[in-house]
């Protein structure tokens, strides 16, 4: 069994493979004060949640955003599973190559997102990711990194609009009956959940002219579902492609050192 754990700035999303199918997945909250033992005891509750037994586990891949919670989730893994874990760096071998101006400073989520993507639908090849951020990786058909966009997110929007204007409240993220808002929380609700279809799909036709071709477009990330039939520009859904491409890398690497 592989645990991989993809540690976000808001959440930390992790599942468990058996060769190579998914067969457990869960999000915590990106906790800093947490302890490796404390770590340990919620993703071996969560297992055995799930009939797993997460001591069975022979490897260990870590996607991280915010790197200062990356040696709680070493400790844990050398401590309690007894092994040294994959952390996803740029200068892996991802079977990409990564055009980015300066490599190391592409999100580890994004290249797992970029090599789990490629894997399955080749190129040329859009990923949306839903998060904190709404990003936009572009992968050319030869396996090129391109780059991308990123955006803030829907969540993140919602949040700073409220913190920021005294007389706009929290709303719920879903669509309201018309873009024409007719009181402050629909009128948010438009702005919030339009506002991102509109951004998503304008975006799309923009990097499709920008290639001069039409990419396959596919969306992943916790807010995915939320908006994704209102998207005429997405041809797929992925919620697990993180996850996937961090097995993908993990299995690479651990060829090259056999």
């Amino acid at each position: 069994m592989l645990l991989a754990i993809d540690i976000g700035n808001t959440q930390i999303a992790a599942g468990v493979f058996k060769g190579q199918e998914l067969v457990a997945h869960w999000r915590l909250s990106s906790t800093r004060e947490r302890t490796e033992d404390e770590t340990w005891i919620l993703m071996h509750s969560i297992c055995s949640a799930h009939g797993l037994e997460l001591r069975k586990a022979k490897g260990v891949a870590i996607s991280s955003v915010v790197p200062d919670m990356v040696p709680t989730f070493e400790k844990m893994a050398t401590k309690y599973l007894n092994t040294e874990p994959i952390i996803v760096r740029y200068d892996l071998d991802l079977g990409i190559k990564i055009l980015y101006e300066n490599p190391a400073s592409v999100g580890a989520d994004r290249l797992c997102n970029a090599v789990g993507g490629y894997e399955k639908y080749g190129g040329p090849l859009i990923v949306v990711d839903l998060g904190t951020a709404t990003t936009f990786d572009v992968i050319s058909r030869n396996a090129e990194y391109l780059g991308g966009i990123i955006a803030p997110g829907i969540e993140t929007s919602a949040f700073v609009l409220h913190q920021r204007a005294a007389k706009l409240p929290r709303v719920e993220l879903r669509f309201p009956e018309k873009v024409i808002g007719r009181s402050t929380e629909t009128s948010m609700q438009s702005g919030l959940m339009f506002g991102a279809v509109e951004m998503i799909d304008g975006f799309v036709h923009r990097i499709n002219e920008e290639l001069g071709e039409k990419a396959t477009t596919i969306a992943t990330g916790g807010l995915s579902r939320l908006i994704l039939s209102k998207l005429t520009s997405v041809d797929a859904l992925e919620p697990f492609l993180t996850l996937e491409g961090m097995l993908i890398i993990y299995e690479k690497v651990k060829k090259v050192l056999k």
